[in-house]
C-alpha cells in the first residue's frame, strides 16, 4: 500500500496513509483496542482507533464529507487492519487549542 513495510505497526501504517493523502498540520491516532475486548467486533483481530485530524482539505466541507475523506484516506486498511475508526476531523480555522 505504501512505503511503510509489513512489520510497521498499524499505528505507523494509519499515519502513513493519512499523511500521505490529507497532508494534516495535526495527526493523533490513539489504539483504542483496549476498551473494546470482548467486542465481537474484537475477534476478527483487527484494530478500534480514534483519529484526531486537523487538515485543509476539511475547509468548507460538511462532517460527512470529512469522514468519506479520511476513510478513503486510510482505504485498504479498513479491509486489513481497522474494525472501528472514531474520526474528529476539522479544517485549521477550526481549532480552539491555539
Amino acid at each position: 500500500m505504501s512505503a511503510v513495510g509489513p512489520t510497521s505497526t498499524r499505528i505507523e501504517r494509519l499515519t502513513a496513509a493519512i499523511e500521505a493523502t490529507l497532508s494534516p498540520t495535526s495527526l493523533e491516532i490513539i489504539d483504542e483496542g483496549h476498551l473494546h475486548t470482548g467486542h465481537v467486533g474484537a475477534k476478527s483481530g483487527k484494530g478500534h482507533f480514534q483519529v484526531k485530524i486537523v487538515s485543509a482539505h476539511f475547509s468548507g466541507l460538511p462532517l460527512v464529507q470529512r469522514h468519506r475523506l479520511v476513510y478513503a484516506a486510510v482505504g485498504e486498511l479498513m479491509e486489513s487492519d481497522i474494525h472501528a475508526l472514531r474520526i474528529d476531523a476539522i479544517a485549521p480555522s477550526e481549532r480552539t487549542d491555539q
